[in-house]
C-alpha cells in the first residue's frame, strides 16, 4: 500500500474497481471495493494521484476522496480510452485510466463544487421539462389529427388546440377528448413549471454582477449566461478563447494528412447542453441580421454566402471566444460602430 503513487478508479453504481500502480507504472494493487468501502480504502492509504472517467458521480467522489489528502484528476473518456488494453473489463478499464493519470499534460476536468452542480441540475431539469412539453405537444397534435383536427406546429398556437378540443363541432367521442383534457392539463402544468425556473434562473442572474455581464452580448440570454458560469467556474484552465471554443465543439474537425489540410463538420465536443445554447442563441442573431441590422452586418453578409446553420455555428464560435474574453478580463460587450459611409 506504501509504494502506491497513482491510483486507476473505474467508477460504478454499487461495485468499484481499483488499479494501484507505484512511480515505476508497476502494478501493485488490484482489486474491487463495494460502495461503502470506499472511503475507508482511501482515507487508509497514503496520499496519491487518483484519476477517474468524467462520468456520473465523478464530481461527488472526487470532491470525497480529496477531502482525504488526495489529488484527484477527472479525465474525458475519449483521453482514457487509448489506453485501455485488448477487450473491456472493469479491470482493463481501472488500469487503463491509471496509466492515463501519469500521461504529462492529460486534459482534466475541474472539480464542481456541489453549489455548481445545483446550478447544472436545476439548468437540465428546465431543459428536461421543455423536452417533455414538445413531446407532449406533437402527441396531443398528432392525436388530434387523428379525428380530422389539425393545428399550426408552433408552441404559441397550443391554445387552438385547447379550442378544438372543446369546440362543439369537434365530434370527438367523451373518452378520447377526457384523456386529451388530461394531455393539455399536462402540458399547462410543465409550462408552470419552465417559467418558475426561468424565473428563478433569471433573478440569479439580476443578482449576480459577473453573470449578468454576459448577457450583453447578443445572442447569449440568462439561461446561457448561468449555464456558462456553472459549467465554466474558471475560465484560465483554458489557454486561449479559441482553445474554450473548441472545447465546446464549435471548431470543425481536422482531418488533415501529408500536408493536405481538410477541415469536416464541428466536433461537438465539450458539454452538449451550453453548445446547443450558444448554437440557438446565433439561430436569433442571424435571422435578426437578415432583417437588416446594420450592427451586425457581417453576419448578415455570411449568412447570403453561406447555409443558415453554418452562418449561425460560426456566430456561436465568436460569442464562446467573447464569453471567455469577458469572464477572464471583466467588462461588457460593446458592439463596433458601423463604418461611416459617403
Amino acid at each position: 500500500m506504501e509504494k502506491i503513487a497513482t491510483i486507476g478508479l473505474d467508477l460504478a453504481k454499487q461495485v468499484f474497481q481499483v488499479h494501484g500502480m507505484d512511480r515505476n507504472g508497476k502494478k501493485v494493487l488490484t482489486r474491487k471495493l463495494d460502495r461503502s468501502e470506499v472511503k475507508p480504502f482511501f482515507k487508509k492509504l497514503r496520499k496519491c494521484v487518483v484519476g477517474m472517467e468524467a462520468t456520473g458521480g465523478a464530481h461527488f467522489w472526487a470532491r470525497e476522496i480529496a477531502a482525504l489528502g488526495h489529488r484527484v484528476l477527472i479525465m474525458p473518456g475519449q483521453y482514457v480510452k487509448p489506453f485501455v488494453k485488448r477487450g473491456k473489463t472493469d479491470a482493463l478499464d481501472a488500469e487503463g485510466i491509471a496509466i492515463a493519470a501519469t500521461q504529462p499534460g492529460m486534459p482534466s476536468v475541474k472539480v464542481k463544487s456541489a453549489s455548481e452542480q445545483a446550478v447544472i441540475t436545476t439548468m437540465k431539469t428546465r431543459m428536461l421539462y421543455v423536452r417533455e412539453r414538445t413531446s407532449a405537444i406533437n402527441a396531443l397534435r398528432g392525436l388530434l389529427a387523428e379525428f380530422g383536427h389539425v393545428a399550426p406546429a408552433k408552441r404559441a398556437n397550443v391554445v387552438k388546440l385547447r379550442e378544438l378540443l372543446t369546440s362543439i363541432d369537434a365530434q370527438i367521442p367523451e373518452p378520447a377528448k377526457l384523456e386529451l383534457l388530461g394531455v393539455f392539463e399536462h402540458i399547462e402544468a410543465l409550462d408552470a413549471r419552465i417559467e418558475r425556473l426561468t424565473n428563478e434562473i433569471a433573478k440569479r442572474v439580476d443578482a449576480d454582477e459577473n453573470i449578468s455581464r454576459l448577457t450583453t452580448i447578443p445572442g447569449v440570454g440568462a439561461i446561457t449566461a448561468a449555464m456558462v458560469r456553472a459549467v465554466v467556474p474558471d475560465p484560465s484552465q483554458f489557454k486561449s478563447a479559441r482553445h474554450f471554443a473548441s472545447w465546446l465543439g464549435l471548431t470543425p474537425r481536422s482531418l488533415s494528412s501529408g500536408g493536405s489540410q481538410r477541415l469536416g463538420r464541428i466536433s461537438k465536443r465539450g458539454n452538449s447542453t451550453l453548445r446547443s445554447l450558444l448554437i440557438v442563441g446565433a439561430c436569433a442573431v442571424v435571422v435578426r441580421a437578415r432583417q437588416k441590422d446594420r450592427r451586425v452586418s457581417w453576419i448578415a453578409s455570411l449568412s447570403k454566402r453561406k447555409p443558415f446553420l453554418v452562418a449561425a455555428v460560426a456566430v456561436a464560435n465568436k460569442n464562446a471566444r467573447v464569453l471567455w474574453a469577458l469572464m477572464m478580463k471583466g467588462g461588457v460587450f460593446e458592439p463596433r460602430k458601423p463604418a461611416a459611409t459617403g
